[in-house]
């Protein structure tokens, strides 16, 4: 039995990577050159989560996936709104892929980004709960408004019906703009924290260079002393040889005037 379950895992991951390979053959040029990093394929993961609400509702996405292009030029990554939009396919179609896998671990270790999706996916999961009892309290509202009125607590349908409507209309956009409010506060920390870690990384950075400096300094100082040692021991020696020749010179001229 758990031979037949690797089997149809294993039949399934195929069937995953020919799908992929088709759709890069069909969109040539899209996600070819360069690859996607890892740090580049996080930044737009956060950006995709960021904007995730908005492509829940609408259907006609295309300037969504235009500003995640804008998004990831400004951080120095050139990609296309179609490149983007491609990218986030196949990473949904890996990361259903890995749902099959029982072990939290290889499912990291098959894709790395399996909890970046997930958070994602969660927190869809709960914004959509979030809607439906706001609709479905919406509804009885509704529904106790228009037994107010049959009762003769209105005195007419339609200028009740329309302040409903109104106030409705109103509470959508408070939502949407706290919606809005809350996805600006957490890009901003996002920012924050990277603007931190882009720090922190600076001053390590400024740290092993001002050591390595100082360490070619010492390096230099003592090859300085040693050129002085060896240049010391030169003269020392030249003076010895100088004076054995001159003693020998002089041993020489004395036994000529001796002859």
């Amino acid at each position: 039995m758990e031979g037949l379950h690797h089997h149809q895992y294993y039949h399934r991951q195929h069937h995953q990577q020919q799908h992929q390979q088709q759709a890069m053959n069909v969109n040539v040029g899209v996600d070819r050159l360069p690859q996607w990093s890892i740090q580049e394929t996080k930044e737009f993961l956060m950006i995709r989560a960021e904007l995730d609400p908005s492509f829940m509702e609408t259907k006609r996405n295309k300037q969504l996936w235009e500003f995640i292009s804008t998004r990831l030029k400004e951080k120095g990554y050139n990609r296309s709104a179609e490149q983007c939009k491609c990218k986030w396919k196949n990473l949904v179609t890996r990361y259903k892929g890995c749902e099959m896998v029982e072990e939290e671990a290889k499912r990291q270790q098959q894709f790395p980004f399996y909890n970046d999706l997930q958070a994602i996916f969660s927190a869809r999961k709960q914004t959509t709960s979030k809607k439906l009892c706001s609709d479905e309290e919406e509804d009885k509202g509704r529904y106790r408004g228009k037994e107010k009125g049959k009762k003769g607590v209105s005195i007419s349908g339609s200028p009740s019906e329309s302040i409903n409507d109104g106030n409705d209309i109103k509470e959508i956009l408070k939502c949407f703009m706290r919606q809005q409010l809350e996805l600006e506060i957490q890009w901003r920390e996002a920012l924050e924290v990277r603007e931190n870690e882009r720090r922190l990384k600076e001053m390590e950075w400024r740290r092993t260079m001002e050591a390595l400096e100082n360490e070619r300094v010492m390096m230099d100082i003592r090859w300085r002393e040693k050129e002085e040692q060896r240049r010391i021991r030169e003269e020392a020696r030249s003076e010895r040889i100088d004076a054995l020749v001159t003693t020998l010179l002089n041993k020489l001229t004395r036994d000529d005037h001796m002859k």
